[in-house]
């Protein structure tokens, strides 16, 4: 508990002291808008290893975006799907039945079907039958 409380304090801090860079025109509302945006929503994440995972995509945004603006945030976004995309984990392709598109699995990407109502394998993992066993 002492962690979160610990942050909010620094995050409203930052705030503060965001607020006086503004007033002295070092930097823009919506720059400190969006940075306190994010550290908010850094506290959402419960895992601190997967905070400490998520820190240089968030610099590597900071920099485009204050760099480029919105163009740069859009294409390190694009980049960064593209990277997705090219991934594969256990020679299966990382973004699933999303890209390469397929659209039996496609009811299974959001929301998990029932069990009973999956009758097929999945076309992205070669398997010898394409029927699923009977649970």
């Amino acid at each position: 508990m002492p962690r979160v409380i610990g942050s909010a304090v620094s995050i409203v801090g930052a705030l503060v002291l965001g607020q006086a860079a503004v007033e002295a025109g070092l930097v823009s509302t919506p720059t400190v808008v969006i940075i306190g945006f994010t550290a908010i929503a850094s506290l959402t994440v419960s895992s601190p290893e997967m905070n400490m995972s998520l820190i240089f995509p968030r610099f590597i945004f900071l920099i485009l975006g204050g760099t480029l603006g919105l163009l740069g945030i859009a294409n390190g976004m694009m980049i960064f799907i593209m990277s997705l995309i090219a991934k594969r984990s256990f020679g299966v392709p990382y973004m699933g039945p999303l890209a390469p598109l397929s659209v039996n699995e496609l009811p299974d990407v959001l929301v998990r079907t029932p069990l009973k109502n999956m009758v097929n394998r999945p076309k992205l993992i070669t398997w010898r039958q394409s029927l699923r066993r009977k649970i």
